[in-house]
């Protein structure tokens, strides 16, 4: 399995670091609009803070796997929350058979409480989001992400198949859009950890995933549909979309899709490749390794920190 198919061993790189063992935040709970719990951890920073950030993580990926680069920023001074969504890793109940959560609703319900969370445990500081994959999508459900003052996303899509890189295009439909649906019906949920792909996944996450449309309101109630795009059109803050060459999932097509929705907000997309920093492969997950400590991690900083894009060479047109 290559980076783009799977978080399992990019998570176990992370914990093979011999140089230190796992970081760890302070615990934290946050109770959503409609009731439910989530939880993560809080990394206050180690020097005076300059600005909050909540990490966003992907479909089927632990929160703990961006502790490492949660801890980093950490030390250059910022406070940062990352949280598992409901259903997932800490934020998972008893039993995912018959459990109804849903994608739009760790939009709507979860990243709305981090953000909440955020604002009022640090209130008056500059509010950032790094997204990955989904989680660079869902600040748009939000009601209120204009309270977010910039964004930086890697890989940020919502998995429409036809944007998929050509070449593994039919291999990724047949994976997620044919096995995942019928082994989720078949369990009640999706059993992504015994097969080595993801995390598992609730029935209603799953399905929304698996039956993706071209347009993602189609995917919402007829009536609930201007509701939603007004959402994502309050959102103002500066975007700066991270786009891999090598992602087969997070192509420059599927990324476009999900920045268009953000139609107030201005947006900057870039296209890297793996040896901009000198490597063989990054695909969709391994931005996130310790390994690009010295190197991506410290370029995500300038846009941050500074609200300067670090690739001005590497722009690719609207």
């Amino acid at each position: 399995m290559t980076d783009t198919e799977c978080e399992a061993p990019a998570e176990r790189e992370n914990e093979g670091d011999p140089r230190s063992a796992r970081p760890a935040g302070a615990s934290v709970s946050m109770v959503c609009r409609d009731a439910i719990t989530i939880h993560g951890h809080l990394w206050p920073a180690r020097s005076p803070a300059i600005g909050s950030v909540i990490v966003n993580p992907a479909t089927g990926v632990l929160a703990r796997y961006y502790h490492y680069y949660a801890d980093f920023l950490a030390g250059e001074g910022f406070d940062v929350l990352t949280y598992d969504y409901r259903g997932i890793g800490l934020s998972r109940p008893d039993s995912l058979k018959g459990c109804g959560y849903r994608w739009r609703e760790w939009g709507e319900q979860d990243f709305d409480a981090a953000l909440r969370f955020m604002d009022a445990a640090r209130p008056g500081q500059p509010l950032y989001v790094v997204g990955h994959s989904i989680g660079g999508y869902l600040p748009g459900l939000s009601p209120t992400a204009r309270r977010i003052d910039r964004m930086l996303t890697m890989g940020a899509q919502y998995a429409y198949w036809p944007d998929y890189a050509s070449g593994h295009r039919l291999r990724l439909f047949l994976k997620w859009h044919v096995m995942m649906p019928a082994l989720t019906a078949a369990f009640g949920y999706f059993p992504g950890k015994r097969l080595g792909w993801l995390e598992d996944l609730p029935a209603g996450v799953a399905n929304e995933w698996s039956f993706r449309q071209a347009r993602m309101e189609a995917t919402h109630p007829a009536a609930e549909r201007g509701d939603l795009l007004r959402r994502f059109e309050a959102v103002t803050a500066p975007i700066l979309a991270v786009t891999m060459s090598d992602d087969d999932i997070g192509t420059v097509a599927a990324i476009r899709r999900t920045l268009r929705y953000y139609r107030n907000a201005q947006v900057t997309q870039v296209l890297l490749k793996p040896e901009d920093y000198d490597l063989a492969a990054i695909g969709h997950f391994s931005l996130f390794h310790s390994r690009h400590r010295q190197g991506f991690w410290h370029d995500t900083l300038r846009w941050l920190r500074d609200g300067i894009n670090p690739w001005p060479g590497h722009v690719i047109a609207p």
